[in-house]
Formats: structure tokens, sequence, C-alpha cells
């Protein structure tokens, strides 16, 4: 076996990838940018080599640089992780010429699979089911509508060398193929460097289906069942499951012998996956793309059917044969995967970078019941560059059923602790309460159908809000107890502070007064509220992040946070924010002015922090509604800013190429 491999990656993959070989025996090498000096991988490594420059451009996606770490370390093999040069076929010629091994598939086998317009044509001839479409690179935005009207609106714009969301859009009409275009080849470019597009029917109603394949240097191949993808935002996934609520065994069948034969037509040697989109009516599926790399969800596949994915790779790069036959393949149970990602659904998903001032993950546990894990390459303290994507954990589950996998994915969401920046997780937790999802009956348009203006917390009504009001009543006891213990100080507390209080939710819409009576009892307080009573029981300490008790005797877990006088609440994706006071003091509370927020309409301000890529205005010039105004580029995407109404530009605050803060103007206008 290898005594050391280097890993041409970052953040949480190489995290990943260093987990295993560490089991396996194996020494890490770690290679890092500038940005990355103090990231976790770095740490983790049994070695570390910095190769540049935070951009990745001039680090992660300079082979030169990767091939001189392995000659100076000793390395004897690179594992690619997933982006950057893994499915790079002259990265992984270039490695096996210098006699390195690269652990995924040979050069020739990422050439013609990786490539998204040849790997169709061999899908084609291997007679694997495809979807119609233009299967050559366009040369222009023109060319693109006029292709785009040949197929059939809607269309689906893709970066040849794509992947993970960046380089593909749907486009509905001309002016969204043309715009869409320009965008994909900019994100192609400055991704993959590769800008080449090509175009392919939208299959409407869509379910996204992948199938996970290993094959050896010795001529096997297995296919390790399906994964659900089909609950995705911009076409970048979301959750990911397996096995499928949607596919029988019939069709479970028929794509994994697709998928192998695909394989087989390439020689396929290493874990690779094979994408389908299948019509949620018809059950009828086509053949997406081959993506010849290791998947960010390749965990929920491990957990279903016992195998360590990463090993196997490191195995099959070595020469050994598969350990496993296709009987040898079952479905043990039912695992999911929440992307946690470092950006605001209440401020449309943009991204948030800045430092972690708390990171605090479920604990990982595998039990009678199934199994928490968390994959990620960030502590507490850390920092999310605008750098690189936006991922800042995986939050996977496994148990027995498929409801029993969401109750234990709403528990470990409810004790993910992230402060400093923001997170998906109210909205991950949305989704796990949503009764669509619950069903299982969706498609790759649930996130757009179910939730088309964007994300607000009204759309995660807590059922059970007494519990929110008794609980905030519970901490401000606890605090104030706290207070008039202190040096046998404010004797006569009952009598000085009461056991009687206005519990105040503020809410945009009009603060809620909820008067309450809160009593100290054996390991609690006992809480009135609206008539009922309610025992809350627990051993938290003032200060700590979770909260985890019983109420009435039932357990549950929420997360507490103290501003001063203010109290935020975080539990099952709603977030409640109380202040809690005398009755007299919330009445003079109410009767306080609004303090009205400054008029911003004359300013166009930068939605995240980034990097101003264009400024397609002039000062002088009459911009329309839905022109666009700027291009900012945050986490390798591309967002159009586009005017909300008719304007006239007074002036050009920030210059292109410089970085933008959130909120920093960027136009000014008459």
């Amino acid at each position: 076996m290898f005594t050391k491999i280097l890993i041409a990656n970052r953040g949480e993959i190489a995290c990943r990838v260093i987990k295993t070989a560490r089991k396996m025996g194996i020494a890490t090498v770690a290679v890092y940018s500038e940005a990355d000096k103090d990231a976790l991988f770095v740490e983790l490594a049994d070695e570390a080599v910095c190769i540049g420059p935070a951009a990745s451009k001039e680090s992660y996606l300079v082979a030169d640089k990767i091939i001189a770490a392995c000659k100076e370390t000793g390395a004897q093999a690179v594992h690619p992780g997933y982006g950057f040069l893994s499915e790079n076929a002259e990265f992984s010629r270039r490695l096996e010429e210098e006699g390195i091994k690269f652990i995924g598939p040979k050069h020739y086998s990422i050439a013609k699979m990786g490539d998204k317009i040849e790997s169709k044509k061999l899908a084609i001839e291997a007679g694997v089911n495809t979807i119609p479409g233009y299967n050559d690179a366009i040369d222009g935005p023109d060319a693109a509508v006029e292709i785009a009207r040949k197929i059939g609106y809607p269309v689906m714009i893709k970066a040849s060398a794509g992947g993970g969301g960046k380089g593909l859009r749907v486009a509905y009409n001309d002016a969204e193929a043309h715009e869409g275009f320009s965008s994909c080849v900019n994100e192609a470019r400055n991704s993959f460097g590769d800008d080449r597009v090509f175009i392919e029917k939208y299959v409407l109603e869509p379910r996204h289906i992948e199938i996970q394949v290993l094959g050896d240097s010795h001529g096997n191949y297995v296919y390790l069942n399906e994964r659900d993808c089909s609950i995705q935002r911009r076409h970048q996934k979301v959750i990911e499951e397996a096995p499928s609520p949607f596919v029988d065994a019939e069709m479970r069948k028929a794509m994994g012998e697709q998928a192998v034969a695909l394989a087989r037509a390439v020689n396929y040697e290493s874990a690779g996956t094979v994408e389908f989109v299948v019509s949620g009516a018809t059950k009828e599926f086509y053949f997406l793309e081959m993506n010849t790399r290791l998947q960010v969800e390749h965990p929920v596949t491990e957990l279903i059917t016992g195998l360590d994915l990463v090993e196997q790779m490191i195995r099959v790069a070595y020469g050994e044969k598969l350990p496993l036959a296709q009987a040898d393949v079952k479905i043990n149970g039912w695992s999911m995967e929440c992307r946690i990602n470092a950006e605001d659904p209440f401020r449309g998903f943009l991204p948030s970078t800045g430092r972690l001032v708390k990171f605090l993950p479920p604990k990982e546990i595998t039990d009678d019941k199934g199994t928490t894990r968390v994959d990620t390459g960030v502590y507490d303290g850390g920092e999310i560059s605008m750098f690189y994507d936006s991922m800042i954990a995986k939050l996977i589950v496994h148990a027995p059923t498929r409801a029993q996998a969401i109750a234990r994915m709403r528990d470990a969401l409810n004790s993910f602790v992230i402060r400093g920046i923001s997170s998906n997780i109210p909205f991950q937790a949305a989704l796990m309460q949503h009764p669509v999802f619950h069903s299982g009956i969706f498609d790759t348009g649930f996130i757009p159908k179910h939730y088309p203006t964007g994300f607000d917390a009204s759309m995660v009504p807590h059922d059970d809000p007494a519990l929110l009001v008794s609980v905030a009543a519970y901490v401000y006891r606890a605090f104030t107890d706290r207070a008039a213990s202190i040096s046998g100080q404010l004797q006569g507390h009952e009598r000085l502070v009461g056991d009687h209080w206005m519990v105040v939710r503020l809410n945009k819409e009009g603060n809620e007064h909820h008067p309450v009576v809160a009593r100290p009892v054996a390991g609690g307080y006992h809480v009135e509220y609206a008539g009922k009573n309610y025992e809350i029981k627990s051993d938290w300490k003032l200060g700590e992040s979770l909260f985890n008790g019983t109420v009435n005797g039932e357990p549950f877990t929420l997360q507490v946070e103290r501003h001063k006088t203010k109290y935020s609440l975080f539990h099952w994706g709603t977030r409640a924010d109380f202040m809690v006071m005398s009755a007299r003091a919330a009445e003079l509370l109410a009767l306080m002015p609004e303090k009205l927020p400054p008029d911003l309409s004359k300013f166009l301000l930068s939605p995240m922090p980034g990097l101003l890529r264009e400024v397609s205005v002039q000062v002088g010039q009459e911009v329309k509604a839905g022109e666009k105004l700027a291009v900012i580029e945050a986490m390798k995407m591309e967002n159009i800013l586009k005017a909300e109404q008719d304007c006239k530009v007074k002036k050009i605050v920030a210059s292109a190429g410089g970085s933008l803060a959130v909120d920093e103007v960027i136009i000014e206008f008459e």
C-alpha cells in the first residue's frame, strides 16, 4: 500500500481524505494557499506545503505546483477530492508521466467522460438514454439563442467542464439564453479554465437521480445503488438521500446496468457517478453527465452500503481488486445529507463570509437508532473566505427508515450552533418539515415552486410557540436568580423581583405580550402561561448555547443567545427574539416612538461581500428597470445586480476589480 499521499484540495474533502488515510496507516501531505494557512486540513495533515496566493488559478489549479510538492515530500499518489483539478485529464496524465499515481480514473477516461459534450456522444454509442440537444461547443450568445429556438424552450445551458452548479443556467426565452450563455462562459473560464458551452433540452418536472459506480484495473464493476439529489437551489444540491423514495427495484437495476455499461465503455477505474434526469410522470431516465471523481454527497452511499469510498479509491489506485461483486451490494436503512452553507437564507441566500465566532456541530454518534455524522473543514474561531465555495459542513444521518432519518436530521439541525456568519440551517429545517418533502413526491423544481419569492421567517412557523415563551421566562429567571445570589446581595429577592413577568416577543409586525409566572422547582422552573403549566427541567448552564431539557417530561433541544436585555431562541428553524420585563415596563416600551430606517433607494448597495467584476453603466446613463447594473463574484459564483426601477446614474462609487463589503455603495442614482 502507499505510504504517503498528497491531497490536491482543501476544506472538508481534504479533512475527509486525511481521516481515511490515517485509518489505513498512510501519511498525508496537504497543499494550501496563503488564505488557507490556518485551515483545519493543514493542521490535520502530517505535512503541508504552501502553493501560492488565495486565488485558485494561482494555487489549487496550478498542476506544476502540486507536482513539485509531490516531489518535495515524496508523495507516491495524489487524491484530488472534488472540484479544482479532480476532473482534469491533463493533470492525471502528467502525474502518470511523473510516476505518481492519480487516485481516480485514468486520464483517457476523464478526457472522454469529464467532457460533457464528448461523454454524451459516448453514451449514445454505449446504448445509454440521452437528452435531445446540441452536442458541440457554441460560438457565442447569438448562436446560443438560435440553437435554443431550434431545440425549443426551456433549455439548459451548460459548461462542458462544469460541475457543482457552476457554469449552468436554465433559459425560458431568448433574453435568458443570451445572458445565460455569457454568464456560463465567464463562470466556466474562472472555475475550470475551459469556457466551452453546450445546450440541451430541459426536462420539465425532473428528478435528479445518480448512480454510484466502482471499477478497478482488473475489469470488475459494480453499482452501489442510487442517490436522490432532486432538492436543489439554483441547480446546486441542498439535500441528498439514499435510496430514493422514487426509484423501485426494476428502475434501480436498469439505471445501474446502464451506468456500468458506460463505465466499461471507457475502462473506468475508481469511484465515479453517472447522473440521470428522470421524468416524474413516466419514469423515463436520460443520461445527464458522468462525474469522474468523488461526489460531495458520497457519505449517504457509504452509510447504506457500509463501504468507505475514499478507501476503495485508494485501493483501486494501488492496483487492488474490488472486494465485492454486484450481488454483495445491499441497501441498509436510509441516509440523508444536508449541505450546511455560508449563506443568508433571509437575504436571498447571499454569501456570508467572516469569522466563525461559534461553531458547535452536533455530536457524531452511532447507536441502535442510527448514525449522526458531520464532515467539515472548519473549526470554532476559523474563517469562511470569499475565495472558495460556501460549504461549512455536511450533516449526514442514517436510520432504519426514511421517516426516522428525517426525524434524526431535524434533531441534528436543531443542535447545530453557528454564530458570526449566517448559514442555511433555518432553510434546511424548513425543508425537513415540509409535507411535500415528507411525501417523497417532488422534483428539482421543489424549491422555486414552494418558495417562489424566496425564504423568510414566516415560512417556518413554530408549532409550539408556548414552549418558546416558557423557555424565555426560564432563561430570564435563571439570570435574575444568579444576579441576586452574588455575594449574598439583594436579600428579599422574591419581594424585589417577584415571579410575575411580561415576555415580549419582538416581531417586525408588532410586539406580542405574554404574561407569565415562573417559580423555581427542583431541577428547573415551573412556568404558568396562558392558563397552562409547563414544568421545565434542565442542567443548562448560564451562557451555554445549547439548551437541552424536558418540558412536562418530554425532551427538547433549542439554542439560546443573550444580547444584554434580549434573548434569541432558535428551534426547528424558527428564530424568536424576546425581552422579559415587568408589565409596567412593557407598557412603556409600547409607547416609545418607532425609529424609521434611512432611505437607501438612491443607492445600489452590495448585497454580499465579494469582488466587483463589472460596472455595466456609466455616469449620466438612463437605466430601465431590469437592466444589468453590476456583476459581483463571490464564492466562485457570478451574481448579476439589476435595476429595480427606472433611474439615472449620478455617480459610480466603487471601481471594478475592487473588493466589496456587505451594504457598500456601488452606484448612486439621481
